[in-house]
C-alpha cells in the first residue's frame, strides 16, 4: 500500500468516525432539550392548575360568605344599601381591615337602530370603594363586633342587586389582605403535589411565593430562596386589574437526573455503540499502521536475508572455482582451506535459517524447551567461549565481574547459552573500534541477575522502546551497515519470557548500552 493511499484511507475513515460521533451526540443533547422542554410544559402546567385550584377555591369560600350575610341581613333603608362598610379582624396578626364601598346606580338612555326614533332604557351599577388598615385596639373587640353586626344589616332589597358586583367587592377584599391568610403553606405544598403527580412528576420540590416587588412571603419550604435560573414560575394571584400580585417558584433540587432517567436506556446504548466504534475504529487503525509497519519490516528483512545469503553464497562459489583450478586442486593445504571455508559459510547460513525458524517456533509455541538444574556462571563462561575467536579478531576483551552468591536455576542451557551469545555478539556489532565489554552477576532472594555492559555507540529512547520487536534493526544511514536480521533481541525477550524472567536495556547515545536479565532463582 503506498504511502498517500494509507494516508487517504486514515483521512475517510477519521472524517467518518468523526461525523458518526457527531450525529450520535447531536441526537442525545436533542433527546435531553426535548426531554427538558417536555419536563418544563409539565411543570409549566401543574403550576398553572395549582394557581387555578387556589383562586377557585377563594372564590368559592368568597362567594359562600357573601352569600351568607345576603341572607342574613336586616331591613336597611336606600342610603345603608348605597353606602356601607366592610370590616373584619385578622387574629393572626391583629390587624383590622376596614373595606367602605358605594352602589351607584345610573340610568340612561340608548338610541336603536331597528326602531324609528326611539330609545331604550339601561341600568348600569358600579361600585366606588375604599380601604384603609390599622391596629386592633386591646379591649375593643367586643366593641368592633356590634360595630360589624350593625353595618351588615342589609336588607333584603340587597338581593335585587347584580351578585356578580358584590363578588367583585369580595375579591377587592381578599386582594388587601396577606397572602399567608389567603393560603396557607400546608394547602399549597399538597396542592402542588398533587397537580404534579397528574403529570407523573414525583420529585422533591422546594417552593416559594414571592410578591410583585420581588420580597419573601412566609409561604415557602423551609430557607427556601429564590434561583431565576433553576426555578419554574407562575403567577399565584392576578388582581380585578390583570396585574400579578404574587409568583410562585418552584425547584426541583433533582431535577437533571430525573430528566436523565427518562432517557437513560436509549443513552446508555448510544454512549455504547460510541464506543464501540470508537474502538473499532483505534483498533482498525492500529492495526492498519502495524501491517504497514510489519509490511515495511518483513521487506527490509528479505533485503537484509538476501544481502546476507549473497555474500557467503558469492564465498562458497569462488572457493568452489578456486578448488577447480588445476593449480590449486592438486594443492592440499589450499583445498583444505577452501573447503573449510565453504564449510564456515554454509555454517554461518544455517545459523541464520536456524533463528528465523527458531523466533517462527516460539510465536506458534511449537519450540519445546526442557528445564534442568544448571549453573549460569557456567552458561555465561561457555557464551564467552564462543565468541572470543570475534573478540580477539577485533582486538577487544570481556570482563566477567562474578558476583552473584547463588547462580543455580531451573532452565534450557542451550537455549540461555543463545540468547548470551546474541547479546555479547549484539555489543560487538554496535562497538566502534576495540569492543569492552563488562559481564555482572549478583542475586538476590528471588532472583539470578546478570549484567551485559557495553561502551558502544548506545541508542535513544526511540530505539531503546523497539529493540526487542522482530525484525527490528536501527538504521544509520545505509541499511545493511550492520549485519543481522533484527532477530537477536526478538529471540532473547522470548526465551527470558519463556523462562518467567524479564529483560531491560539501559542506554544513552554515545555512552554505550546495558542489558540486565532477572531469571527466577530455584
Amino acid at each position: 500500500m503506498g504511502k498517500k493511499m494509507f494516508v487517504l484511507i486514515v483521512a475517510l475513515m477519521s472524517i467518518s468516525l468523526i461525523g458518526i460521533v457527531a450525529v450520535q451526540l447531536f441526537w442525545i443533547n436533542n433527546a435531553v432539550e426535548s426531554k427538558k422542554e417536555q419536563f418544563k410544559n409539565d411543570v409549566q402546567k401543574s403550576l398553572a392548575s395549582v394557581s387555578e385550584t387556589i383562586k377557585e377555591r377563594e372564590e368559592y369560600f368568597l362567594e359562600k360568605k357573601y352569600e351568607g350575610i345576603i341572607k342574613n341581613t336586616a331591613i336597611a333603608d336606600e342610603a345603608q344599601i348605597k353606602n356601607f362598610l366592610f370590616q373584619e379582624i385578622d387574629t393572626a396578626t391583629k390587624q383590622k381591615f376596614s373595606y367602605g364601598g358605594t352602589i351607584l346606580e345610573e340610568s340612561f338612555k340608548m338610541p336603536v337602530d331597528f326602531l324609528d326614533n326611539d330609545t331604550i332604557i339601561q341600568k348600569r351599577l358600579t361600585i366606588k370603594n375604599d380601604f384603609f388598615q390599622s391596629k386592633v385596639i386591646k379591649g375593643a373587640d367586643n366593641l368592633f363586633s356590634s360595630v360589624d353586626e350593625k353595618r351588615y344589616s342589609f336588607t333584603k332589597r340587597l338581593k335585587s342587586i347584580e351578585r356578580s358586583e358584590f363578588a367583585e367587592i369580595f375579591r377587592n377584599i381578599n386582594s388587601i389582605r396577606p397572602i399567608h391568610t389567603r393560603v396557607n403553606n400546608k394547602e399549597l405544598n399538597e396542592t402542588i403535589k398533587v397537580e404534579l403527580a397528574k403529570r407523573d412528576i414525583y420529585l422533591d420540590f422546594k417552593y416559594g411565593v414571592y410578591s410583585k416587588d420581588g420580597l419573601a412571603t412566609k409561604l415557602k419550604s423551609g430557607y427556601y430562596t429564590v434561583n431565576k435560573h433553576k426555578s419554574y414560575k407562575y403567577p399565584l394571584f392576578i388582581n380585578t386589574n390583570k396585574d400579578i400580585d404574587y409568583e410562585l417558584y418552584v425547584t426541583f433540587p433533582s431535577e437533571k437526573k430525573h430528566i436523565l432517567s427518562g432517557i437513560a436506556n436509549i443513552l446508555l446504548l448510544s454512549l455504547l455503540f460510541i464506543i464501540i466504534i470508537i474502538l473499532t475504529f483505534s483498533g482498525s487503525l492500529y492495526q492498519l499502521i502495524k501491517q504497514k509497519k510489519i509490511s515495511e519490516i518483513k521487506t527490509d528483512f528479505i533485503n537484509n536475508m538476501t544481502h546476507e545469503f549473497k555474500t557467503p553464497i558469492a564465498t562458497i562459489n569462488l572457493a568452489i572455482d578456486s578448488i577447480k583450478n588445476p593449480k590449486i586442486i592438486d594443492d592440499k593445504e589450499k583445498v583444505l582451506r577452501y573447503v573449510q571455508m565453504i564449510r564456515d559459510e554454509n555454517k554461518r547460513m544455517h545459523s541464520q535459517v536456524e533463528n528465523v525458524l527458531r523466533i517462527s517456533r516460539l510465536e506458534k509455541n511449537q519450540l519445546e524447551i526442557s528445564k534442568e538444574t544448571i549453573d549460569m556462571h557456567d552458561t555465561i563462561d561457555d557464551a564467552i567461549t564462543h565468541v572470543s575467536l570475534l573478540i580477539l579478531d577485533r582486538k577487544g576483551q570481556i570482563n566477567t565481574h562474578f558476583e552473584a552468591i547463588t547462580s543455580e536455576i531451573s532452565g534450557n542451557e542451550f537455549h540461555l547459552t543463545n540468547i548470551i551469545v546474541n547479546m555479547l555478539e549484539n555489543a560487538l556489532k554496535y562497538s566502534e573500534g576495540p569492543p569492552k565489554i563488562d559481564v555482572y552477576t549478583e542475586s538476590t532472594n528471588k532472583f539470578f541477575v546478570f549484567k551485559i555492559k557495553d561502551k558502544g555507540i548506545g541508542m535513544s529512547k526511540a530505539v531503546q522502546k523497539q529493540v526487542f520487536n522482530k525484525f527490528y534493526r536501527e538504521q544509520r544511514g545505509n541499511i545493511h551497515d550492520v549485519k543481522g536480521h533484527g532477530l537477536g533481541l526478538a529471540y532473547v525477550k522470548e526465551i527470558v519470557e519463556k523462562h518467567h524472567g524479564t529483560v531491560l536495556v539501559e542506554s544513552e547515545k554515545g555512552e554505550g548500552s546495558i542489558f540486565t536479565v532477572k531469571l527466577p532463582l530455584i
